[in-house]
């Protein structure tokens, strides 16, 4: 056990903050998404910048998102374990099945915890990849990068899903319900401005 309790807590849950290569259009984007959002206006913080490449756009809010739902849920992982949440659901209706298309071809039932371990292993593989999520100034996104932007987000939504439905007490007593909350209107006000462009 480490200091403050944390060696207990899931090495691969913490991962290291995703973050564009300085000086680069991403890392632009981002001082723009900070400034905004340390502005209070949300609606402000989701619009596209006049003359910004919109698949741009997508992609430094996408490695923002994912960092933000590796931190969120990365407060709950001694509260959602496998015996807790042994399903990934959001109530009896919803229940959210892995499959990435490569490995795991055909959805399985899985614990949340182990949906969400597959989630963020696969949105990093997706991010780090450079023919999808290019990193060099002036290289071309792939044609479908909208589709795969929105199935990143689908997948990041049902985690947020799972969250509130299953964990919102704990969010609560450990006072993160206003940051969860920004989070997730930052996240929805976002996808509602992006695709409706």
């Amino acid at each position: 056990m480490s200091l403050f309790g944390l060696g207990s807590r899931n090495q691969k849950t913490f991962r290291p903050k995703k973050s564009a290569p300085s000086g680069s259009k991403g890392a632009q984007l981002q001082k723009h998404i900070d400034a905004t959002l340390g502005s209070g206006n949300l609606r402000e913080a989701v619009r596209l910048p006049p003359g910004e490449d919109i698949n741009e756009w997508l992609a430094v809010n996408t490695v923002d998102f994912f960092n933000q739902v590796n931190i969120l849920f990365g407060t709950l992982t001694e509260f959602c374990t496998p015996v807790n949440c042994p399903t990934m659901s959001a109530g009896p209706k919803y229940e959210y099945r892995w499959a990435d298309g490569v490995n795991i071809k055909k959805p399985i039932e899985v614990s949340a915890p182990k949906y969400v371990e597959y989630l963020m292993d696969w949105i990093e593989v997706q991010l780090d990849e450079e023919s999808i999520f290019p990193q060099k100034l002036g290289a071309p996104f792939p044609s479908n990068f909208i589709d795969v932007v929105k199935t990143i987000f689908k997948r990041m939504f049902r985690v947020y899903a799972h969250i509130y439905h299953s964990h919102f007490q704990k969010i609560v007593s450990l006072k993160e319900e206003a940051h969860l909350n920004t989070c997730f209107k930052h996240f929805v006000l976002f996808t509602w401005v992006s695709y409706s462009c």
